[in-house]
């Protein structure tokens, strides 16, 4: 009785601080962000309730997890309901409205009903009602990562031109005006958008669902990305470290298991490479020592320093990781996909610890029974059918996960065949080719429509500096490699699959992980894939994609190494190697509090906070045009064209197609020359752009401005830079209507006779 009263008593504290924390919560929003806290705290809540909806689906896949998946239940929402819209939309089945993005996930969460229904009948639980402690921090940090980022996003909101964003937003304002997709290309009036526009598209969906504007949602949805980087982490890692505590029967320590799981947070989505600790605060203190000028750090340094410091004309490369790109701004491909990226190995870890508490009952079957069995595993399927997703998200993250998939596989099936080696190739072959085919069929919409901007693979001419390779990736290399070194230590005379079969399963995961992530490095020095940068950067795409994803890899190995070490080995000197890899990870997070401070100023000053609408930079960077920016889109239906000056990437140039989402003839010149290979074609709009602004020949301009079926022209402050007394503004306004004029900044917009007739 004295139990039971206990128990009641614990509940309804529960009950009563629980709603009380998130009430607090939600009034620190309020406190940080003001009235756009309303959108972020819908958001918030739409993500919540779509983890809760897809509750039956997350909750099969990841049984074995103490809290049934439930972070990872948001993205599961997210992908479901978002892929399908885009799906029916893209099959011409359904246009792309709020209503069927509405529909669409009334109809999934109609689904998922059934599906809760089913297993009710069955007597299965879909809830981890035991851990709703475990339930309720993940979700308070979570909350509290967000708002972090939402609110630091706040200081600079802006879509500045100097890095990818102006394409990024634009992507989501030509969907936002599209009922159809893929939707006009802002750069490229006369086609579609040819690049992986999946990670927008999500932002819009989102936007959709919450009835939010893109340019709110746009730091909004960036910042939602480096939640679940920090969250989904967090919470694969703790998993990880509790079935490793429990294994042959050890005690179950929750505390080791949320460290494991916070340092793995921070080691995805907010810790930095070595670089800055070395260049930013050693190499400093010592010139300061020697009485020498300090060099200063600027924290894009960390990404740019493989050809640059020294430098190498001939070999500019990049390697980026998240922190960064979080702090910088980007909705770019790479970023967005962070989110699938880490629901596929949560879900690959998943599967693995299911089919080890199975592999006697597995191993027992035939060969035939045991390929069939293997085929129709939910979770392979929905592997491929994410893999699927990144020809669409981002397809190098096909490429490197389709073989993290395939080792997490083969390496299971070794385990589960006790090495069996011809059923062993068999079945990993099957699944292989199922994993192949589902992820080429699911994506057939966006492919079909799609042109390779790939020119093939050569051999690697450059080659980094063993030190440069040290400060970027060798603190997690020497950590995985000293990890590995003590699984093998154990091995004796045993063969591999013995050894393996002995092997608990998050060590195996964390081996396979590790493994991965070291071969993600070692690839760019011995090949790299070609493109139009090929003469002064040929590795800086391939090291980038490739090390990128090695990072995420390496933060979560970090994570579940580290507290392993200081926790599980008893000898000393490993535990003043895990406090030495301790001391050297955590000193990686200076890197966060330099690139904020560097990019954002002061947050703890509150008064530097500007919101989050990300165009309001026009009112300070394009004072002249902004009016008119802002009459096109208040004024324009549809995706009509719009013709304005076309410029260098990362230039100030098409603002207004970036801005408004309204196409024109040729935008950004070294984008579309990548997304098209095709750079007479791109001369040749180039050279008829400036032949509109600028000829005498009547003829000439009416035959172009019909050829690209142009409906309005802008002439701003960029159209008279470029081209300064050629441009014949008094002619081109008399081709039309001038429907927006600014006296005071001389810009103006014209509405051409033929604008009905257009689209829109």
């Amino acid at each position: 009785m004295k139990s039971w009263r206990e128990n009641a008593e614990k509940i309804q504290k529960s009950l009563l601080i629980k709603p009380l924390v998130f009430i607090l919560l939600g009034g620190l929003s309020f406190f940080l962000l003001g009235r756009e806290s309303i959108a972020f705290l819908t958001w918030w809540l739409l993500a919540g309730v779509l983890g809760m909806v897809f509750m039956p689906v997350t909750g099969m896949l990841f049984s074995g997890f103490d809290d049934k998946g439930w972070m990872f239940s948001k993205m599961v929402g997210i992908s479901i309901t978002g892929f399908a819209a885009w799906f029916l939309v893209s099959a011409k089945i359904l246009k792309f409205t709020t209503f069927s993005c509405i529909f669409v996930t009334v109809l999934c969460s109609a689904g998922c009903a059934v599906l809760l229904y089913m297993q009710s009948k069955k007597g299965l639980s879909c809830f981890a009602w035991e851990e709703t402690e475990l339930i309720f921090w993940q979700e308070v940090l979570f909350f509290l990562v967000f708002l972090m980022w939402v609110y630091i996003a706040g200081f600079r909101p802006e879509t500045s031109n100097s890095t990818e964003k102006f394409m990024d937003y634009g992507f989501m304002e030509a969907m936002m005006r599209s009922t159809t997709l893929p939707p006009k290309d802002i750069w490229y009036s006369e086609g579609t958008i040819n690049y992986y526009y999946g990670g927008q598209y999500f932002a819009v969906f989102l936007s959709r669902l919450t009835g939010t504007k893109p340019a709110i949602t746009y730091n909004i949805s960036r910042m939602l990305v480096a939640a679940m980087a920090f969250s989904l982490p967090c919470s694969l890692t703790y998993q990880l470290f509790m079935d490793r505590q429990r294994a042959k029967g050890g005690k179950s320590r929750k505390r080791f298991g949320a460290l494991a799981g916070i340092l793995a947070g921070i080691g995805v989505g907010i810790a930095g490479n070595m670089h800055h600790m070395v260049y930013g605060v050693i190499l400093p203190l010592i010139q300061k020592w020697k009485g020498e000028e300090v060099t200063g750090y600027w924290f894009p340094d960390a990404t740019r320093y493989i050809g640059h410091n020294p430098d190498v004309p001939t070999d500019k490369t990049i390697h980026e990781f998240p922190c960064y790109s979080f702090v910088l701004g980007d909705l770019h491909a790479h970023v967005v996909n962070l989110m699938f990226v880490l629901l596929l190995i949560g879900l690959l870890y998943a599967w693995m610890q299911k089919m080890q508490k199975e592999k006697e009952e597995f191993a027992a079957r035939g060969t035939k029974e045991a390929v069939l069995l293997a085929l129709k595993e939910p979770h392979i399927l929905m592997a491929s059918w994410l893999l699927g997703i990144y020809h669409w998200t981002n397809f190098w993250d096909f490429v490197i996960y389709f073989v993290v998939t395939g080792g997490v596989v083969l390496f299971t099936n070794i385990v589960l065949l006790q090495g069996k080696w011809s059923r062993i190739f068999l079945v990993t072959a099957c699944q292989a080719a199922e994993v192949i085919v589902i992820s080429t069929a699911v994506i057939l919409p966006f492919t079909m429509q799609f042109e390779t901007m790939v020119s093939g693979v050569a051999l690697a001419q450059n080659h980094s500096r063993l030190h440069q390779l040290a400060v970027l990736w060798g603190l997690p290399a020497v950590m995985v490699i000293l990890f590995i070194a003590s699984l093998l230590w154990k091995q004796g005379k045993k063969n591999v699959c013995v050894w393996m079969a002995e092997l608990e399963g998050p060590d195996l995961f964390i081996l396979i992980l590790g493994l991965c992530a070291l071969g993600l490095v070692f690839i760019p020095e011995v090949v790299y894939v070609r493109d139009i940068y090929e003469a002064t950067s040929a590795r800086a795409n391939t090291m980038f994609k490739l090390t990128y994803q090695a990072f995420v890899m390496f933060g979560i190995c970090m994570g579940y190494i580290l507290v392993k070490t200081l926790v599980l080995y008893e000898r000393s000197w490993t535990r003043a190697v895990g406090t030495a890899g301790l001391v050297c990870f955590l000193s990686t997070t200076g890197y966060f509090g330099r690139a904020v401070d560097s990019w954002y100023g002061n947050i703890l000053d509150k008064s530097g906070y500007k919101g989050l609408n990300t165009t309001a930079f026009l009112e300070t960077e394009h004072t002249e045009d902004a009016a008119a920016i802002r009459w096109l889109s208040r004024n324009v239906e549809g995706q009509p064209v719009v013709l304005e000056a076309n410029g260098d990437s990362y230039t100030g140039y098409c603002r207004v197609s970036a801005m408004t989402g309204l196409p024109t003839i040729l935008g950004w010149y070294v984008h579309e020359w990548l997304w098209r290979s095709d750079v007479e074609d791109v001369n040749q709009k180039s050279a008829d752009v400036e032949s509109i602004f600028t000829s005498d020949n009547d003829s000439l301009v009416r035959s172009l401005l019909t050829q690209y079926e142009v409906s309005y022209i802008f002439l701003g402050a960029k159209e008279r830079e470029k081209y300064g007394d050629r441009l014949n503004t008094d002619y081109l306004k008399s081709l039309g209507e001038v429907v927006f004029q600014d006296i005071s900044s001389q810009t103006c917009i014209v509405k051409l006779p033929q604008a009905a007739g257009y689209g829109q």
